[in-house]
């Protein structure tokens, strides 16, 4: 008996010890001098968001956000280890990327003694880095595309647990400190894009363990060391206009550990090829502009891996040696030497998966393919009598008579500017492309963008904000190009010619953000005549967004006019992004400084203009009597449609009109606040979706325009996609992706016929997909965008029930366009944010507001404003409301699901949504918060309200404009007090005077 009282006793203390631990584990928690310290660097920093009211190691949103849900310039994430036999967490890493923060470095980092990570990438800090970091133990610290300057302070030396160091992209001078050689576990060095001068010091030899060096782009002194024999671990070394000279070391050839090696723009003498024939494994191999002289060795086809070759703008002569081995061989610039003989077959034979550049060399005219398109640019390639050297691509063009002025919109549309009409240049362009545009001109494009994946658009700029300057139609888009784009005028008469360069910087911001670091700086030649050097748009015109044209003079002497923007490899490719830099062209102007001849031809030219004339009045006559349908038939419909192509951008009102059947009643898809919604259909038989816009004044359309070209460039799954835009007169229309499955609003409560069974897993992937569409505009896209008006009528569904938000920027240029109600409100009753509502006071927490309406609609398959349980409820969220409150949420559930649903997932969304309606904007989340929330990723904190007085809410006054559509007119100060009053200031503002109809059955894009 004894015996087992004693051991039941002992199981009994064992489980109550084991009991404790567990408590403390569940409780561990971080320090309190962490957490001090953490609360000094957010106000070192800028940082504003953090949630000090919960443990900084949990999972709370303010603190972590999920990477799932992060697009690669973006990471706040806070990561502890409490996994410490003590019991506590300690903070080990700490990444605050793409935050705009315009603070400083933080001193102190030194209070999180256990942090090894820090990344600061991406933000707008100021000052230098801090002397307490100095006693840190940092492995790894990135502070990349920042606004730090002075020079790189030597107790950076002191922190010797250093493996990755990054201050890439700021303003740092100076020398590089000789006390960064005691880093002697650095394995990635990167400094490019600073300021910095001197000679390299030697004492970076100490640095045996590197396998990544970059020193771009800085102004160093003297000859590239030849100390490679300490650096035998390199896998990756960059050295692109370092401001270094030339030649290259021989010593370079014992880094047989190189996968890339970019060497450019070097100053001083040249050499021969350098020795890389140990370099087996080499995949990226760039010596762009070294004054490399001789034959290309044969030992580069061993190179087995290589996927990317650039030799241009050397010297390097005789035949090209035979690479048809090298399978990965995707990219190769051979541009700009003085190869010889024939163009290899193995070149010519290539598909398109592989794009070479020959241009600008001397091969043999024999063996230029017959044509000078696709992916293979010989663009002056070759050598022969005819200076211009393009007789060979063009040879099928002859010029049909003398020109005397050139306009192009470059990257734009066609745009007349007073009486002069600029023409559109819409090519994509590319890696290697020759452009030919008619018998007149065309362009050379050659370049690759480095460290991003090869896409057509990048090749052209469109603006990202409202350009107010004159003529703004030329700088609504722009060329661009990664390293050399060559413009030729051919058939111009000989002499002299003024040539205007329109250039704006469209892509930076000016503001304190991280899209305002970028330093684009380039050069631009005029028949191979250096006339702008280390050109920087920025500084010319004092500011992004402001034109500059700089005006020069030139000589045509051969009927052919060459202009060239040429990047050396200076200024920043990493801000806001990677990828960005090179030269930006806007529009070119060509004009002859003398008169064309004229009067020994003027009789000629005067009886052939009276000929035409009267061909072009019996022309009309026959096209007024076709119209009318006196004679002839209506052009096919297949014919009006040729041409149409949805990358353009840019739609005829005929290609328009042929596709909707004339707009045909029967292809009405449904009509909004905004225009009605027609079906049109092109020739491959695929669909568009056409906005019919309301009248807009002239003035209205340039706007329009430029609006539309922001808008037009977001691009989200779930954001409808806008393909273009068509003007006929004061008339404008929108093209869009058509969305098979309607509107949210008919599928959940439209008529029988229309409405969808939506099952819960299909709810659930639409909440969060609307989430996510609003995440970006909000807190994502280079264009933030307040919508004004979410409501399930705006949010679309495709083939597979992705949702898809419409009608995004357009409440913008509906209120631009009435800007003589200078207290116009858009938004849809039901689903107005209460302080937008009543004040107007409008920010992105207005969206959240409608979303949470939207999310209880999809839960419960209710419109908000016609489920009225009983007299006693005014809407869907008062109900809802009502319920939270009795602790029944789950009521809400729409019936039609029956028992098939997730039933923690369907009260997660209602927790959610009434977190979202709450009245004070400043409780809502922000998207992204409601995106981690929704997927289970964050705990929702509830809160309890109380159900509001909509009654008194729905007394805000409705005014009649002349034309008698109803406005919403935000409330007196004295009208909101007593409805406030009245209310107890417990209001939930669902309700309000609409300036759109609500029909469940409308199509919104």
């Amino acid at each position: 008996m004894g015996f087992s009282f004693t051991r039941n006793t002992l199981i009994l203390l064992l489980w109550i010890i084991i009991g404790v631990f567990q408590v403390k584990a569940q409780v561990a928690r971080l320090p309190a001098d962490e957490v001090q310290g953490l609360r000094e660097i957010a106000a070192q920093v800028g940082k504003k968001d953090w949630n000090f009211g919960v443990d900084p190691c949990s999972n709370e949103s303010s603190w972590a956000t999920p990477r799932s849900s992060l697009r690669p310039l973006y990471n706040n994430s806070l990561i502890c280890n409490c996994s410490y036999p003590s019991g506590v967490c300690h903070v080990i890493k700490l990444f605050l990327k793409g935050q705009d923060l315009d603070g400083v470095l933080p001193p102190s980092l030194v209070k999180l003694p256990y942090l090894n990570t820090i990344d600061f990438t991406r933000n707008y800090l100021s000052g230098t880095i801090p002397p307490e970091w100095a006693s840190t133990k940092l492995e790894i610290m990135s502070i990349t595309v920042n606004n730090l300057s002075g020079p790189i302070p030597s107790y950076l030396g002191n922190i010797t647990t250093l493996i990755y160091m990054s201050i890439e992209s700021n303003l740092f001078s100076g020398t590089v400190p000789p006390e960064l050689g005691n880093l002697v576990n650095l394995e990635n060095l990167i400094l490019s894009a600073n300021n910095l001068t001197g000679e390299l010091p030697v004492a970076l030899t100490n640095l045996t363990k590197l396998t990544e060096l970059r020193i771009s782009s800085n102004n160093f002194i003297g000859k590239i060391p030849g100390v490679f024999q300490s650096w035998k671990q390199l896998q990756k070394l960059e050295i692109q206009a370092s401001g270094l000279e030339g030649p290259i070391p021989s010593s370079i050839s014992v880094l047989g550990n190189l996968t890339e090696l970019r060497i450019s723009d070097l100053l001083g003498n040249g050499s021969e090829f350098p020795p890389l024939k140990k370099m087996t494994g080499m995949k990226r191999l760039m010596l762009r502009s070294c004054n490399l002289s001789g034959p290309i060795p044969a030992y580069i086809s061993q190179m087995t891996n290589l996927q990317i070759l650039d030799l241009s703008f050397n010297k390097l002569e005789e035949n090209v040696p035979d690479l048809s081995g090298l399978y990965y061989l995707q990219y190769m610039f051979l541009t700009s030497n003085l190869f010889t003989g024939n163009i290899p077959n193995w070149i010519t034979s290539r598909d398109s998966r592989y794009q070479m550049d020959l241009s600008y060399n001397n091969f043999s005219q024999t063996s230029v393919p017959p044509t000078c398109t696709g992916n293979q640019n010989f663009f002056q390639s070759f050598s022969g009598q005819d200076n211009s050297l393009l007789a060979e691509c063009l040879k099928n063009n002859p010029c049909p008579k003398e020109q005397y002025s050139l306009h192009i919109n470059c990257g734009g549309i066609a745009t007349t500017i007073g009486n002069i009409e600029f023409e559109e240049d819409q090519d994509p362009a590319g890696v290697a492309k020759f452009v030919s545009v008619g018998n007149s001109w065309g362009l050379s494009s050659s370049g690759l963008f480095w460290d991003v994946n090869s896409t057509s658009n990048q090749y052209k700029a469109t603006n990202v904000s409202i350009l107010r300057m004159n003529n703004s139609e030329l700088y609504t888009s722009a060329r661009l190009s990664p390293l050399s784009l060559t413009y030729y005028a051919r058939c111009l008469a000989n002499g002299n010619y003024t040539v205007k360069l329109y250039f704006a910087e469209i892509v930076f911001r000016d503001n304190k953000s991280f899209y305002s670091l970028g330093r684009r700086i380039f050069d631009v030649y005029i028949q191979e005549q250096l006339v702008l050097k280390d050109f920087n748009i920025d500084n010319a015109a004092q500011g992004v967004d402001k034109a500059i044209v700089m005006e020069y003079k030139a000589i045509v002497r051969n009927k052919v006019l060459q202009i060239r923007f040429h990047w050396a490899g200076k200024g920043t490719t990493a801000a806001p992004q990677r990828g960005t830099y090179g030269p930006l062209i806007s529009a070119i102007s060509v004009e002859a400084d003398f008169s064309p001849p004229g009067n020994s031809k003027m009789k000629i030219l005067i009886g052939v203009g009276a000929g035409v004339l009267v061909l072009f009045l019996f022309f009309l006559i026959l096209v007024i009597l076709w119209w009318k349908g006196y004679i002839g038939s209506r052009i096919s419909r297949e014919k009006e449609l040729q041409g149409l192509d949805l990358q353009t951008g840019f739609f005829k009102y005929r290609q328009i009109k042929a596709a909707t059947n004339n707009f045909d009643a029967a292809n009405k898809l449904g009509e909004g606040g905004f225009g009605t919604v027609y079906k049109g259909i092109l020739l491959d038989d695929s669909i568009i979706a056409v906005k019919k816009l309301s009248s807009r004044s002239k003035q209205g359309n340039r706007e329009f325009v430029t609006e539309i070209g922001m808008i037009s460039a977001l691009q989200h799954p779930n954001l409808v996609r806008l393909y273009g835009y068509c003007i006929e007169g004061n008339q404008l229309f929108l093209v869009y992706e058509y969305m098979e499955n309607n509107s949210l609003a008919r599928a959940l409560f439209g008529l029988d016929e229309h409405r969808l069974t939506l099952d819960w897993s299909t709810r659930q992937n639409i909440c969060v997909g609307i989430a996510r569409g609003l995440a970006f505009l909000h807190e994502e896209s280079t264009l933030k965008i307040v919508h004004r008006d979410i409501k399930t009528t705006n949010v679309l569904l495709d083939r597979d029930l992705n949702p898809k938000i419409s009608d995004f920027g357009l409440a913008k240029l509906d209120e631009e366009e009435n800007t003589h109600i200078s207290t116009r409100v858009a938004g849809t009753i039901g689903y107005m944010a209460p302080e937008y509502a009543l004040w107007g006071y409008l920010t992105y927490k207005a969206d959240v507001y409608s979303f949470g309406v939207v999310a209880l609609e999809i839960v419960a398959g209710k419109n908000n404003m016609k489920y009225r349980p009983n007299e006693n409820f005014v809407c869907l969220l008062d109900w809802a409301l009502v319920l939270q409150q009795r602790g029944n949420l789950m009521e809400l559930v729409d019936p039609k699901l029956g028992s098939e649903f997730n039933k923690e997932e369907a009260v997660r969304m209602i927790k959610v949504a009434l977190l979202c309606t709450n009245p004070s904007p400043a409780l809502r989340p922000n998207m992204s918060a409601v995106v981690s929330m929704l997927k289970g990723q964050t705990a929702v904190h509830e809160l309890v309200m109380d159900p509001s007085i909509y009654g008194d809410v729905l007394s805000i006054r409705a005014l009649k404009d002349q034309s008698g559509q109803i406005l919403q007119q935000p409330m007196s100060s004295n009208e909101a007090e007593s409805i406030t009053q009245s209310s107890n200031a417990k209001w939930a503002g669902s309700s309000s005077i609409s300036t759109r109809d609500l029909n469940s059955t409308n199509l919104n894009y």
